[in-house]
């Protein structure tokens, strides 16, 4: 049977003429071809109809796009190789040529690739194999060659397998094309694509265990909250069975009651009670009204609900409270002590502290008030005259602001 392909002895690929041949002997530096009676695959994408020449290319086809659906249309374009430019051989060739007359079994071996270029690929990161592979199928040319192929072939099955060629058709390696400085700023411009590449995967796999931890969360506070309700459920059932349990003693204590009630009229020879008969209304007791007088609230209890109301409007800001208390205890406590020094005895309204502390809270000035200070100069002044001084309100409005102040229960209620 004719040949209806070129096989490249070196890396497997079929190709379809001489022409193809070529270019992959360019580009790859292999000489090492055959006619092959192989037909070189045309698998066609049923969605968006592109040619796929190997399975690996269509996995990678279907890996990138989604698509599955190849339709095989290899017979319909396969035809016999037409050999118009012959292939130069080699002596290499003429060896292999003989080696393969005579049945005798090719020895492989791990190609020759550039040992500096190799270092540098296992430095970055690569395995052996992998870099092997690469240096090998790029043409073992230079450095950024080879990673471009990696990068191209990375998804390959056997990416991480050593390559292996025929010992007749192994050559040597050509030289690195880069020179030294060209050669490290590739080296650095890779390892920082890989770097990059990397922190771009940690990047990705925090955000992946973020989204965990959040998912993790969720789930736990919606077990929490599952678990919460089962607890309410369980208590309203056992109070719904704990009453339903004191219904049915009480039924149980009221049938003992008439069962007694019934043996007494029985004893005492009287007929048993028509349970249909009508109950007499329940008497209804008068509600007596109290005529005790009522007593006008003392001038400590004014001072107290004073003191209470100015707690309680500001219940949320302690210190104020504790402030204002301090404040008043201080005026109170002065115009005791100092009676003669008319200083302790006049506050001005418009002071901006006295305002903050005390002037501006519910039952501050009214409380002064209560202690005998009076407004004077149109309300411009709280005013205490030394003939009004009465030490027993001062005192008593002392100890209700003491009693204000320690008692931390003072105005709750």
């Amino acid at each position: 049977m004719a040949g209806v392909s070129l096989k490249c002895g070196d890396c497997g690929t079929l190709l379809k003429s001489v022409e193809e041949a070529q270019e992959h002997a360019e580009l790859t530096s292999h000489t090492d071809f055959s006619e092959s009676t192989e037909a070189v695959l045309n698998l066609v994408c049923s969605t968006c109809g592109k040619p796929c020449r190997s399975k690996t290319e269509s996995d990678l086809h279907t890996k990138r796009t989604g698509h599955t659906e190849f339709s095989d249309k290899t017979s319909e374009t396969v035809k016999p190789i037409a050999l118009e430019v012959p292939k130069k051989q080699s002596s290499d060739d003429v060896e292999m040529a003989d080696a393969s007359t005579t049945g005798e079994p090719e020895e492989m071996v791990v190609p020759d690739v550039d040992l500096k270029l190799l270092e540098e690929l296992e430095s970055m990161g690569f395995s052996k194999e992998r870099a092997t592979r690469a240096l090998h199928f790029s043409g073992n040319s230079n450095l950024e060659a080879a990673a471009n192929w990696i990068v191209e072939h990375e998804d390959d099955a056997d990416i991480d397998q050593m390559p292996m060629v025929s010992a007749k058709s192994k050559s040597e390696p050509p030289k690195p094309s880069l020179t030294p400085e060209e050669k490290k700023a590739k080296a650095q411009e890779l390892k920082e694509r890989a770097r990059k590449k990397k922190e771009e995967e940690e990047r990705r796999m925090e955000r992946e265990r973020e989204k965990e931890r959040i998912r993790i969360g969720k789930e736990l506070l919606e077990a929490k909250r599952i678990e919460e309700d089962n607890e309410r459920k369980r208590i309203i059932a056992l109070r719904k069975a704990e009453k339903e349990e004191e219904r049915r003693a009480r039924e149980k204590i009221r049938q003992k009651l008439e069962e007694d009630k019934a043996e007494r009229r029985r004893k005492l020879g009287l007929p048993a009670e028509d349970p249909t008969a009508p109950k007499p209304p329940a008497p209804v007791v008068e509600e007596k009204k109290s005529s005790l007088p009522i007593r006008p609230a003392t001038k400590s209890e004014q001072m107290r609900e004073c003191l209470r109301s100015l707690k309680q409007s500001n219940k949320d800001d302690e210190a104020k409270v504790k402030t204002a208390f301090n404040t008043l205890l201080t005026y109170v406590k002065n115009a005791a002590t100092k009676p003669e020094e008319e200083k302790f005895r006049k506050i001005r309204l418009s002071n901006a502290a006295f305002q903050d502390r005390v002037g501006k809270l519910e039952g501050g000035i009214k409380f002064l008030e209560l202690c005998g200070f009076e407004k004077v100069e149109g309300d411009e002044f709280l005013f205490l005259a030394r003939d009004k001084i009465d030490r027993a309100v001062l005192n008593s409005a002392g100890s209700e602001l003491n009693s204000a102040i320690n008692n931390p229960f003072f105005g709750v209620l």
